[in-house]
């Protein structure tokens, strides 16, 4: 399994203040020069709930197990196995793309918004995002690469409906008739692209995909399975920045799953963030997916000629460029100790995706 992440759920054994983020209305984290009374009376206040909260959180919080990519690989290799036939066209006409973010924050709807600047492309924006329906999918089928022998248990291409295969069926033992592999997949296929893929193509658009923030290496393998011809983007922020515009956001609705699984303190937001991050390095060479750092974005070091071309689309970047939407960071730096928490549990996914945990205490977000 990967590494666990932590997240935080409400405690009764604390007031309810301390099991959400406090946002700070001020502009610095601490007063500079004499602060009126009221002002430094607010930050007293929000740092001494905020400390508090954080620290609870840390040592409290719950810690779950997700699927690693090996895992579900090997359960989708025995799907695979288990059918003589293959459903899916050599010329499959279906071409998602699917803008995977780790965690919230990190400039995903800014990305989104560039993408859909080809009017023939809509990219869903965390669609029922909260119900966790694609994680939960590859995690039941992850269980698969636990059960002996799946082949046998499948219904082969002989099994049809005659006088002698009903009478075959009425003296031997069904208990266990499965469906093939295959028929699963083109099953799972059919459940997103009637969710997603016909309502766009209704409203006149010939591609479509989704943002998620949710998502890692393992959900992305299971699209992959189901859309070859898919391709992933995904995007990263310095997970300083994210938490930092999360946490002043004031938002007390961020779940990774509803309604058990909430993400709302420094370690929580920290462990997911670090989960994703760390998961793209499991994935194959060859993986058709593309990192783009936020940083990247808003400094215009992107090249967005390439990845039109990668994608198949035609982007006019200034049009989504030159509107600020969703700004929510207040403070300039996050406090000491949200910045030790997120160093501590996310130090493997910062090197990972080339954000130098080397004096990144000392880190200092200037951006919303």
């Amino acid at each position: 399994m990967q590494s666990s992440f932590e997240v935080e759920q409400p405690n009764p054994e604390v007031s309810g203040r301390y099991n959400r983020p406090v946002p700070f209305t001020g502009k610095d984290e601490f007063p500079k020069g004499s602060a009126p009374g009221s002002r430094m009376r607010q930050l007293q206040h929000w740092t001494g709930v905020n400390y508090l909260r954080e620290s609870w959180a840390w040592v409290r919080g719950k810690r779950l197990l997700f699927p690693s990519v090996s895992e579900l690989g090997r359960s989708l290799a025995a799907l695979e196995d288990s059918s003589s036939r293959k459903n899916l066209p050599a010329d499959d006409p279906e071409a998602p793309i699917f803008l995977l973010a780790t965690g919230w924050r990190t400039g995903s709807t800014l990305l989104q918004r560039i993408l859909v600047t080809d009017q023939r492309l809509l990219l869903w924006g965390e669609p029922f995002g909260e119900m966790a329906l694609v994680s939960t999918l590859a995690e039941t089928l992850s269980r698969l690469s636990t059960f002996p022998d799946l082949k046998k248990y499948c219904a082969g291409e002989t099994i049809t409906s005659s006088a002698e295969i009903s009478d075959l069926m009425a003296k031997s033992w069904i208990a266990t008739l499965y469906t093939s592999g295959e028929d699963l997949r083109v099953a799972l296929r059919a459940l997103l692209s009637g969710w997603l893929g016909r309502p766009a193509a209704e409203r006149g658009f010939s591609r479509w995909g989704f943002k998620e923030v949710r998502l890692g290496a393992t959900e992305a393998t299971l699209l992959h399975w189901l859309y070859p011809n898919a391709k992933f983007v995904i995007l990263s922020r310095h997970p300083f920045d994210c938490y930092r515009s999360l946490s002043d956001s004031g938002w007390h609705h961020i779940y990774h799953r509803r309604p058990d699984i909430r993400v709302d303190s420094a370690a929580g937001f920290a462990r997911h963030w670090n989960r994703v991050a760390v998961s793209w390095s499991e994935l194959p060479a060859g993986f058709p997916f593309l990192h783009i750092k936020y940083e990247d974005l808003v400094q215009g070091k992107v090249d967005f000629r390439g990845l039109e071309s990668w994608l198949g689309v035609e982007i006019k970047e200034d049009a989504a460029l030159s509107v600020a939407v969703g700004h929510t960071a207040v403070r300039n730096r996050l406090s000491w100790l949200e910045r030790l928490i997120i160093v501590r549990e996310a130090d493997e996914g910062m090197q990972a995706l080339g954000y130098s945990s080397r004096n990144a205490l000392k880190h200092v977000g200037d951006r919303g």
